[in-house]
């Protein structure tokens, strides 16, 4: 199975998402060979495991279950962005104005219950934001273009309250990835 953990966002969120993408979409014009997020698909990664043989994911979601020691915080949707930050765009993300230090406290948490699994953590740095759209083919995407326009709109303000986590199978398929909710983290004090 191919797992990751993430923060739901609430209607108001992922509706500011939604409008931002399109407006994106719309800027960027009908030739951008971007793949949208579907709206139910719209979350933060607070740590991408990857592919755990069968056998090992009753273990691993015993790992992620203990509530983490982390207050439940508000979320707010900031300025948008490009991955990478040079060279031709791959992604465009909303990043966040409010919320990043908890959801780096629940990264760094996630990561040391995995590392003793033997997970290693991620080889980059953690980047806390919203993913709209992944380029096609990065070399055919006008990278001047959609960085202007990036730099030229905004998201709208949005706030959601984050009490828990979710760890999620990704299952393939021809509409796109489905995420499928195995287990739930709680937040506490």
């Amino acid at each position: 199975m191919r797992l990751f953990i993430a923060v739901e966002l609430d209607a108001q969120c992922r509706d500011a998402a939604v409008a931002t993408a399109n407006e994106l979409r719309v800027r960027l014009g009908g030739g951008a060979s971007w793949k949208w997020v579907s709206t139910e698909n719209i979350h933060i990664t607070v740590r991408f495991i990857g592919h755990v043989p069968d056998e090992r994911v009753a273990e691993v979601l015993a790992a992620i279950a203990p509530p983490l020691l982390v207050e439940p915080f508000d979320l707010v949707l900031g300025g948008l962005g490009v991955f990478p930050p040079a060279g031709p765009p791959r992604v465009l993300w909303i990043g966040l104005d409010h919320g990043l230090e908890s959801l780096r406290a629940m990264h760094l948490e996630f990561n040391r219950r995995l590392e003793r699994l033997g997970f290693a953590p991620e080889g980059r740095a953690f980047s806390a934001h919203v993913t709209l759209a992944r380029a096609k083919d990065a070399r055919a995407r006008g990278g001047g273009d959609a960085r202007k326009v990036v730099r030229e709109i905004s998201c709208a303000p949005a706030r959601c309250r984050i009490t828990h986590a979710t760890t999620f199978e990704s299952r393939p398929s021809t509409k796109g990835p489905q995420y499928v909710s195995l287990a739930q983290t709680q937040l506490q004090s």
